[in-house]
């Protein structure tokens, strides 16, 4: 269950603490089940942007308006495709590790961003497993209308959604072993 070579883990590791589980996302493009709402969404986007922009540019409209449709343009193809490469992107660079202490995602779109959750103050711990046992763990609760961007990589939406696990094989397991790890914390400082 553990990857091979997890040495951007080890690095961010304190002096007494040890590595349990370290995992990644699954690779690749993957379509999510927000999409079943989204991708309708964004086909009508798009396709009223590149419709408005066609018409502008074969009736000899004002140039202004020929410019005023191009962003448009550019976001429906980004909805539509490009939001899909940006996730698989994402992904391929995104590492999960479990401590004894606490939860690690390191991750980065253009720059290496670490982020440490502890053991001991978490209170809200969601799994979501797939009958393939694959599936997110999350921690934190979903901010109110957001749970239908869950996963997908609009630009500026990751910092308002909560840390999670996305897409790991064996779910279930890393699920267990984060709660054992964290009565265990738990334990410690206690005693």
């Amino acid at each position: 269950m553990t990857v091979s070579n997890p040495q951007s883990l080890l690095r961010e590791l304190g002096r007494d603490e040890r590595l349990l589980w370290s995992g990644v996302p699954r690779r690749g493009v993957v379509f999510r089940p927000s999409d079943l709402m989204t991708i309708p969404f964004t086909l009508l986007w798009g396709g009223f942007a590149v419709f408005w922009e066609y018409s502008v540019l074969s009736k000899d409209a004002p140039f202004f308006f020929g410019i005023w449709g191009v962003p448009f343009v550019l976001i429906g193809l980004y909805m539509i495709v490009g939001r899909f490469f940006a996730d698989a992107y994402l992904r391929g660079r995104t590492e999960y590790g479990v401590t004894s202490q606490r939860v690690i995602i390191v991750s980065g779109l253009l720059s290496r961003e670490v982020k440490s959750l502890p053991l001991a103050a978490m209170a809200d711990i969601t799994l979501s497993e797939q009958s393939n046992r694959t599936g997110s763990i999350q921690f934190g609760p979903t901010p109110p209308g957001r749970a239908w961007m869950a996963g997908t990589p609009w630009p500026g939406m990751a910092k308002s959604q909560p840390p999670t696990f996305d897409l790991i094989g064996n779910v279930r397991e890393v699920y267990d072993l984060i709660i054992k790890a964290q009565q265990a914390c738990r334990d410690r400082t206690t005693s």
